[in-house]
């Protein structure tokens, strides 16, 4: 990975635009989100280790909302691991709305050898047209879609997924309780002012965020993905507001 630093709102801002994933973004973006998600390597490694143990030769594997390719690469790794001679019939499809990360991400999978196909694609996955698939991975990545927009997505995957699939889904998360919510806060915010972020840094980001990034409670995304066809829903990872689930279609 980059060592390139985090420094985009490390600057007095005279107008905070709403977040985006551009270039300076797209730069650091390495940087950022290890220093702004609570056990980023975890869930990355092991988004890998469960693709690699549900996937099916014969489908698709979906990373959508792929950014630099973090989670694509894990999986990479992992279903040649557990496939091996039938890794090539496991092709990953890895999707992104911005040009800046995907141009990154081609970069890093072009320095890699491997017999798992992956493919990038530069389209909105709430109107993308899903295949066959054993494999669905969302990190972080459906907070930022519009709630009404939500469930189509959802319900997509799980229409277009083989029975034994699975979907992991990564989430900044809210707590119904508002004692909970005020603590989870702090304690996230804290971790990143031990991950070396100032007060201008955490102010000035969280503002940019409000609107873009719209967290759901748990309850929420369970219901969603029960009602939506998947038959059982389980939180495999969690610290302070961040939490990803497996869903098993």
């Amino acid at each position: 990975m980059t060592n390139t630093t985090d420094r985009v709102f490390a600057n007095t801002l005279d107008h905070i635009k709403p977040f985006e994933f551009n270039d300076a973004v797209a730069s650091v973006f390495d940087d950022m989100i290890e220093r702004s998600v609570p056990g980023y390597r975890s869930i990355v490694l092991q988004t890998g280790m469960l693709a690699g143990k549900f996937s099916i030769p014969g489908t698709t594997c979906y990373d959508l909302g792929s950014s630099l390719g973090a989670a694509t690469l894990s999986m990479r790794h992992q279903i040649e691991r557990h496939h091996q001679q039938s890794a090539a019939k496991i092709p990953i499809i890895a999707i992104d709305n911005s040009a800046a990360m995907l141009s990154r991400m081609n970069a890093r999978i072009s320095n890699e050898g491997s017999p798992v196909p992956v493919t990038t694609e530069l389209a909105d996955i709430t109107t993308y047209s899903y295949t066959k698939h054993s494999v669905a991975v969302l990190n972080f990545t459906l907070q930022f879609i519009p709630l009404q927009d939500r469930s189509t997505i959802i319900q997509s995957l799980a229409d277009n997924m083989i029975s034994g699939g699975a979907l992991i889904l990564s989430e900044k998360i809210k707590f119904e309780d508002e004692q909970q919510q005020q603590l989870m806060v702090s304690m996230y915010e804290n971790f990143k002012r031990s991950n070396g972020y100032s007060e201008l840094e955490i102010s000035q980001k969280r503002d940019a965020l409000e609107n873009v990034l719209i967290p759901e409670t748990l309850q929420a995304h369970k219901k969603r993905l029960l009602n939506s066809g998947f038959s059982s829903v389980e939180v495999w990872f969690q610290c302070f507001n961040f939490a990803s689930l497996v869903a098993f279609r």
